[in-house]
């Protein structure tokens, strides 16, 4: 426990100093909002025209792709012939078009002209490994992958979170292979150019080496060629005709920049189509948690019981709403303050995956029978909101800086302490100063037509449990003066246990 300790607060003081030294500034920020409008096609055509060829090319550096156990199950079904289902998770960069995804799948489609491929993009942008292992079952598990993608380091890199995501998968299917994916942001080539790892990395290198994974440093070449003065990491396309523009944002790469990610990806198929293969995964005691083993998320209309005033509504073709088909094909929806539903559910952690715009309100929660109250906590990258009674908030507010008069997929989760809980969620009568919250030079909107911001409206695409969704009350049962209630075997709290 001490060194799991010492590990998490390393690793926050790691990261902070990341993000206060290369912190984006306003126009970066409102770049990267802008990737945050909508969801992806969970399948893609990587034959599509349009989609840059990438080469391995010259560069070299040993450290650049950590081979590990490989992808033995990957090349075996290539080998034979069959149809290989391949997902890439992560954030924005992921999501994109040109930074990477694309290439990687036409390349591999190019090495193996014979093998029959399926693609599934399950990139969210604006997100990082939280929301992945509460989303990984049913976005990627459930399609029986062969190999994942795994990208995440620059939407805050939390192990934890990776950790879930990684034992998820071998649980699911031990042939199942996993890559890890390293990009980098803005002031990240710094730390390659000393021959250094960055710290965000370091700890999902930790993971990797734990699990036997494969994983590749995406950033180091375009880092060997900014050094050399032959890339310019951030800046405007055609500002410098004689070197690479990297990116425009000091995040997302342009398609120059992908290409450089991809051939990363193309490299290391290289090395690791050489190397010796191991045997099936084994699932090892954890490294850090196993907590993250229990993250998933359920349709709100399927867990909810008691419903007051909330109703299905099919994203398509609703025209706010059906750019989120691909995540959400119904969203649970009230406007009406006071409209509630209940849910149960054993476990630590709940949250909402849903949808923010204009008229996005307010919610509050009773938990077992008594109103919560919320307190902004952080673990490392990890942000959740604590049930605690020593504050004064109680609502959580679904409107946000960049819901003006534009609709972004959001996630927000409340800790609880471990058990079997009854929630109950209620639209909120409290209406949020919107106009105080968006900075200056978005408020255009909101003052031309303050009606459309005057609304309670909530769009749930999800519910996010670490846990288990209980259906219907079951009766404790006693053994050895302990209480035994069935549910999913993670958790460890004082007089109480779980099977």
């Amino acid at each position: 426990m001490r060194r799991i300790f010492q590990y998490m607060i390393w690793l926050f003081l790691g990261v902070c100093s990341i993000c206060a030294a290369h912190a984006q500034t306003t126009a970066d920020q409102e770049k990267i909002a802008a990737s945050q409008a909508g969801a992806s096609p969970l399948y893609f055509d990587a034959a599509a025209s349009g989609i840059p060829a990438v080469e391995p090319g010259s560069f070299y550096n040993a450290q650049e792709c950590q081979v590990r156990a490989g992808l033995p199950d990957f090349f075996e079904k290539i080998k034979q012939e069959k149809e290989v289902v391949v997902a890439f998770i992560g954030g924005s960069i992921t999501q994109a078009g040109f930074c990477y995804r694309l290439q990687t799948a036409r390349y591999l489609e190019q090495l193996y002209p014979s093998a029959r491929f399926k693609w599934i993009n399950a990139g969210v942008s604006g997100t990082g490994t939280e929301l992945g292992a509460f989303r990984i079952g049913e976005q990627v598990l459930q399609h029986k992958p062969d190999l994942i993608f795994v990208e995440f380091a620059v939407n805050g890199a939390y192990p934890a979170g990776m950790e879930g995501m990684i034992r998820q998968t071998i649980k699911a299917n031990p042939s199942t292979d996993i890559c890890l994916l390293y990009t980098i942001q803005n002031g990240q080539t710094t730390f390659y150019q000393k021959n250094e790892v960055p710290p965000n990395i370091k700890g999902l290198e930790q993971v990797a080496a734990h699990y036997g994974l494969s994983s590749v440093h995406l950033g180091m070449e375009a880092a060997s060629l900014e050094a050399a003065g032959k890339l310019i990491w951030k800046g405007s396309p055609g500002a410098d005709p004689g070197k690479i523009i990297f990116s425009e944002d000091g995040i997302h790469p342009a398609t120059a920049g992908g290409n450089l990610y991809a051939a990363a990806i193309a490299r290391a198929f290289q090395k690791m189509k050489t190397a010796a293969q191991a045997k099936k995964k084994q699932l090892p005691a954890p490294v850090i948690t196993a907590n993250w083993d229990a993250a998933t998320m359920v349709e709100p209309s399927i867990a909810a019981q008691a419903n007051n005033g909330w109703a299905p509504h099919a994203t398509a073709p609703d025209p706010a709403l059906n750019k989120f088909n691909p995540w959400f094909a119904t969203v649970f929806t009230a406007n009406k303050p006071g409209a509630s539903f209940r849910f149960r559910f054993c476990g630590d952690l709940f949250g909402l995956f849903d949808i923010g715009g204009p008229e996005a309100g307010q919610l509050e929660f009773t938990v077992d029978g008594k109103p919560v109250k919320l307190s902004r906590e952080k673990e490392g990258s990890f942000m959740y909101y604590q049930a605690n009674d020593t504050v004064s908030n109680k609502v959580l507010n679904r409107f946000n800086a960049y819901c003006n008069n534009r609709y972004r997929g959001q996630f927000d989760v409340i800790k609880l302490e471990p058990g079997v809980h009854d929630v109950v969620v209620t639209v909120s009568a409290q209406k949020a100063d919107k106009l105080q919250i968006l900075p200056a030079d978005k408020r255009e909107d909101i003052e031309q037509h303050p009606e459309k911001y005057d609304r309670s409206v909530i769009y749930l695409g999800r519910i996010l449990i670490r846990g288990k969704l209980v259906k219907e009350p079951a009766p404790a049962r006693i053994k050895n003066n302990t209480t035994i209630i069935s549910c999913n075997p993670f958790f460890t709290a004082k007089n109480t246990s779980y099977d």
